[in-house]
C-alpha cells in the first residue's frame, strides 16, 4: 500500500517539518523521508505513534478499517482548511 502521502498529510497537519517530526518519534530524519515516499514501510507501532503524535488518530482508524487513501488525504486536508480540489490537483502534478 502507497501510505506515505498519507503520512506526510499526517506530519504537515500540524505544521512540523521532517526534523520535528523525526525528534518527536526518536527516529532519523532520512527515515522520515523514506516512509512518506514510499521507499521503507514503518511498523504499525510507529505508525500509531505518528498518528498519535500528530494528534491524527482519524487517520490510523480509517486506514485499518480500510478506508481508501484518496479519502482519508481528503478527511485530513479537509481538517486543515485546504480545499481538496486544489491538493488532488497539486498530488497528480497538475498545481
Amino acid at each position: 500500500m502507497q501510505y506515505g502521502s498519507i503520512l506526510k498529510a499526517c506530519r504537515e497537519r500540524v505544521g512540523w517539518n521532517q526534523e520535528e517530526l523525526a525528534h518527536q518519534l526518536m527516529i532519523n530524519q532520512s527515515d522520515i523521508s523514506k516512509f512518506e515516499n514510499n521507499t521503507k514501510e514503518p511498523p504499525m507501532s510507529l505508525f500509531q505513534k505518528w498518528a498519535t503524535v500528530t494528534q491524527s488518530q482519524d487517520v490510523l482508524v480509517a486506514f485499518i478499517a480500510g478506508m481508501d487513501g484518496i479519502s482519508i488525504l481528503a478527511n485530513v486536508i479537509t481538517t486543515m482548511g485546504v480545499p481538496v480540489v486544489g491538493v488532488i490537483m497539486t498530488l497528480g502534478g497538475i498545481g
